[in-house]
């Protein structure tokens, strides 16, 4: 019996808290053991038959329930509700998760592709065996599995300006030149809430603008077993009218079919959004972390002029922002 969420506040994460029921008559004098193991899945498990791994182990950790090997966690509130629904026969635990782990992330899969998705997960596993993690294959019966999800909230607001970005382009045959500011309102945003771009065009020229194009860049950088990077287009918006400041809003919803897109951890066949990025407290391991996630917004103004023969010829100028993603601390505390 567990929560399915649990929360990153870059200085502590909260423990993971749970419940095992067991009967030792039927255990044959064998043990019970809980794991929580943090995982980076690059494959297939299918696969593992053939003799390839394709699981590489961040972070483990084993508790023996049964015999008591001197397990005895603080007692909370949500230990005690799940110990009245198990009885006598209940074993309470906790993990306390380490700080310098990645949150959960998925790597979105293709249509045709099945199994287990590439990213990082973590997984509480109840198990009996005569000892903690044994190499031998475990009978699926003598086994329980539970995958949890490690997510991040975004920190409180500092009050500081959002990111800014400006370019004074000139062209052939004109001796003044067009300016392109844009700007973020704030830091931060949270998932499915608009983006308002604040957009300034000082255009000296003779030539037009035609229209703005706004994209939405997620960039997911693989970091434990190779250096690839991905980059992916969550959102691309034209503008026809130059207003003073653009909505825009990079959701899951426009992006289901787009294979290795990064997401939040899912759980079962739940739904779930865009990954939000990764916040690196200073002096932490990226190797450890698995999956780093970042995005960043093109802002891209198309001007024209007349070319030869009374054909139109089209320059683009860019600027781009970094974005920040996130959720919003919930209100008020979890209840049991």
């Amino acid at each position: 019996n567990l929560f399915p969420d649990y929360v990153d506040h870059v200085q502590n994460v909260d423990p993971i808290e749970g419940v095992v029921k067991l009967d030792p008559a039927g255990l044959a004098g064998r043990k019970v053991f809980v794991k929580l193991a943090c995982a980076f899945h690059y494959g297939r498990e299918d696969l593992d038959v053939i003799g390839l791994s394709f699981r590489k182990d961040i972070w483990v950790k084993h508790i023996q329930l049964y015999p008591d090997a001197g397990h005895k966690p603080n007692l909370t509130p949500m230990h005690v509700c799940l110990l009245k629904k198990a009885g006598e026969q209940g074993r309470a635990f906790t993990f306390d998760i380490a700080t310098n782990l990645p949150c959960s992330v998925t790597l979105q899969p293709g249509p045709d592709n099945a199994g287990k998705a590439c990213g990082v997960d973590f997984e509480v596993k109840t198990y009996i065996a005569t000892e903690a993690d044994p190499e031998e294959k475990l009978d699926r019966k003598d086994t329980a599995r539970m995958t949890v999800r490690k997510i991040q909230f975004a920190p409180d607001a500092t009050g500081a300006p959002g990111p800014r970005a400006d370019i004074c382009k000139s062209f052939m045959m004109s001796d003044k030149p067009v300016h392109l500011q844009a700007s973020l309102e704030k830091e931060i945003y949270y998932h499915g809430d608009p983006i308002n771009v604040n957009i300034k065009v000082k255009n000296e020229t003779s030539r037009t603008v035609t229209k703005i194009k706004i994209i939405v860049e997620q960039t997911t950088d693989v970091v434990l077993y190779s250096a690839d990077k991905y980059t992916k287009t969550v959102l691309s918006q034209d503008f026809g009218t130059f207003d003073k400041s653009l909505a825009i809003t990079p959701l899951l919803a426009e992006n289901k079919k787009k294979r290795g897109l990064a997401l939040e951890g899912r759980l079962k066949d739940e739904d779930t959004n865009l990954a939000s990025n990764t916040i690196i407290r200073a002096g932490m391991d990226k190797e450890v972390l698995g999956i780093l996630v970042s995005y960043k917004i093109k802002v891209n103004l198309m001007v024209s002029s007349g070319g030869l023969l009374g054909g139109l010829t089209a320059s683009d100028i860019q600027v781009e922002l970094p974005l920040i993603l996130m959720h919003p601390k919930p209100q008020g505390k979890r209840i049991v």
